[in-house]
């Protein structure tokens, strides 16, 4: 008979082999949170209070700055906070609420990318129409329902993992993680209605890649006969496929760890695989929208040129 017992506090094992470099790798993650924290900030305020920057693919990019902080801050308050404690534990519900935020953070991501690859596809191959079908009511509740359905979708996950009566609380991981989760049921029959919703929520976001990635083929194919609409693509289009190679690099890299046998590597490595997405894209994505984007590259140089004159 199985060793079933109730779980009430999961620990983080992930943090066992980094004693000797806490203090440098608190430095850094606390570096790297308010770098995130500023230059989204940052560009989230700048489209809000400027009135010439409320069009579809800088409300699109606003909810795609406000998705990387909600993700980002589910990991970093507890992971700098273990950093600086002698033990890695998570409360039941704790480590459920946090798969959540991050498992919706991810799939929220992708859900934006490809609405942004679906407003550019307008903006370019369709302009006539690009106005009445992305307006601003519609835009807005858009970037609304990519992050309502994601979040309700994975719901649905953590709340079946909920169900599951686990025989062990040592997740080898940094943070929660859905999947952990469940391979510490007692009896794997139980987890099979797990597997199904997990294996469609995969589909789904796959479906969402491919249809990315048919956007950007078709726009590439159109933009080579005009000299305009080429214009058009290298200015808008390289940061969003820039993003989304991001986005897929990463995810797919965590993706091949899960499934993979984490014994035959580094802990270290496992470790910095598993949070790149939450490290490279919130940081990246604002510094290349920030920088390519003329708009938004000719009002942060305002503020920058005001700042000084003021002073």
């Amino acid at each position: 008979m199985a060793n079933v017992s109730v779980i009430t506090v999961f620990v983080l094992s992930g943090l066992n082999e980094t004693v000797n470099h806490r203090s440098i790798i608190f430095f850094l993650s606390l570096l790297c949170y308010c770098t995130i924290l500023v230059v989204n900030v940052s560009l989230i305020v700048i489209i809000i209070l400027d009135n010439s920057l409320h069009e579809p693919m800088y409300i699109l990019l606003c909810a795609f700055f406000m998705n990387g902080l909600y993700g980002t801050t589910g990991f970093y308050p507890k992971f700098l906070w273990d950093l600086l404690s002698p033990v890695h534990v998570i409360s039941y519900s704790g480590c459920l609420v946090q798969a959540l935020v991050m498992y919706s953070f991810a799939c929220s991501d992708l859900s934006i990318l490809a609405l942004m690859a679906y407003d550019r596809y307008l903006a370019i191959c369709r302009p006539l129409e690009y106005h009445s079908v992305m307006s601003k009511h519609r835009v807005t509740k858009l970037a609304f329902f990519s992050w309502l359905m994601p979040f309700c979708i994975i719901a649905t996950n953590i709340y079946l993992t909920s169900r599951v009566k686990l025989c062990s609380s040592h997740i080898d991981r940094l943070f929660c993680v859905n999947w952990s989760i469940v391979q510490l049921a007692c009896f794997p029959e139980e987890t099979t209605i797990n597997g199904i919703v997990t294996n469609i929520t995969v589909i789904i976001y796959v479906l969402h890649g491919l249809f990315i990635i048919w956007s950007y083929l078709y726009l590439i194919k159109t933009c080579t006969s005009s000299l305009e609409n080429r214009a058009k693509f290298m200015q808008t289009c390289v940061p969003h496929l820039t993003s989304l190679f991001v986005f897929l690099f990463t995810g797919l890299f965590d993706g091949m760890m899960m499934r993979l046998s984490s014994k035959d590597f580094p802990q270290m490595l496992i470790n910095f695989i598993a949070i790149e997405f939450l490290i490279i894209p919130p940081i990246m994505n604002p510094l290349i929208y920030g920088f390519k984007l003329t708009k938004i590259q000719n009002k942060i140089v305002g503020v920058v040129y005001f700042k000084m004159n003021v002073k």
